[in-house]
């Protein structure tokens, strides 16, 4: 289940201004496994996974994986419990 307004961004820049004048953009996967609940405004950066019956928050930033069974919440999105 989904809330409203979630967002998710796949693609990145480099940090040096070289590479980043270049033009030169990477992607990394987002995934999502099965009975995930996101609540409304949460964004997803690439290259993160949430496990198998998590929870995130309303209004979170998910920088890093979140796993199974995890209640997780926040900017930056942390664990807050286990289920």
């Amino acid at each position: 289940m989904m809330g409203p307004r979630v967002c998710f961004f796949t693609s990145d820049h480099d940090l040096d201004p070289i590479k980043r004048n270049k033009g030169d953009i990477t992607a990394k996967p987002i995934t999502i496994h099965d009975d995930v609940w996101i609540g409304g405004n949460v964004t997803f950066l690439g290259g993160v996974a949430v496990g198998k019956g998590s929870t995130i928050g309303a209004g979170s930033v998910v920088i890093s994986d979140i796993p199974s069974g995890a209640v997780a919440v926040g900017n930056p999105c942390k664990v807050v419990k286990i289920l």
